[in-house]
């Protein structure tokens, strides 16, 4: 099975969640429309697409314009049904392409919090089985809004963490796919930064609780990415039995 990855930044990006498609005999091509470029195989040869974060804010279509056409695109994969994981920047555009608010949030989130899965997560396909309350990777300064008809899964102290819109789709405010090394990389290239927005970052913190918690939060997003992966599985094998 070929699952295609939406990426904002330099790859790769899928950390691990590429571990756990490995393990499952599935591949992983990372794309961006950024780069102007086509995919790279017709798009309805893939059967579920992931969409990754990003430093672009959802509503800075001004700077990025090819945020419209990923819009676009992600309106189409709902409309046809095609399993999708959006995680921060991508659960955003998931949230915005379902006409949901997505806004600056009241303060931002970088680092480790505590996250709490409600009630309906426990029936969730993708999300059940985990511990109540999850020692969370961050990094956003806004949020989404819950989109209409949508299920939510998970929230934090400033935000709504996780949804699921009908059957296919979840966006997840937090970064179930970080390893170590992008953790490091992402706190290194921030803190030689002059000019970026500091509000809320504490690279020291964000280091040493690193070395605290990534093992077992790398735990989680293998299982998440399995079990969204899983559902695809189905799904595809559902369209292959009606040929």
């Amino acid at each position: 099975m070929r699952v295609l990855a939406l990426i904002h930044e330099e790859g790769p990006c899928s950390g691990v969640i590429a571990e756990a498609a490995a393990a499952r005999r599935h591949e992983i091509d990372e794309w961006s429309l950024a780069w102007g470029e086509p995919a790279p195989r017709p798009l309805d040869e893939y059967a579920a697409v992931l969409v990754f974060g990003g430093v672009m804010h959802a509503d800075q279509e001004q700077f990025h314009p090819w945020l419209r056409e990923e819009n676009m695109l992600i309106q189409r994969l709902l409309d046809q049904h095609v399993p999708l994981l959006g995680v921060c920047l991508g659960g955003q555009l998931i949230a915005r392409a379902a006409h949901a608010p997505v806004t600056p949030a009241a303060e931002p989130e970088i680092g480790w919090t505590d996250v709490r899965l409600t009630a309906a997560a426990e029936h969730d396909p993708v999300l059940s089985g985990l511990p109540a309350v999850l020692k969370a990777f961050q990094w956003h300064h806004y949020r989404f809004e819950l989109p209409a008809g949508a299920e939510p899964l998970a929230e934090s102290r400033v935000c709504l963490q996780a949804f699921r819109l009908g059957e296919l789709a979840w966006g997840l405010q937090f970064h179930c796919e970080v390893t170590r090394e992008m953790i490091l990389d992402w706190t290194a290239v921030h803190d030689a930064n002059p000019s970026a927005d500091r509000t809320g970052f504490e690279p020291e913190r964000i280091r040493a609780e690193t070395e605290r918690y990534v093992e077992s939060w790398n735990e989680v997003g293998r299982q998440i990415g399995s079990r969204f992966l899983g559902v695809a599985e189905r799904v595809a094998g559902h369209h292959l039995s009606r040929v």
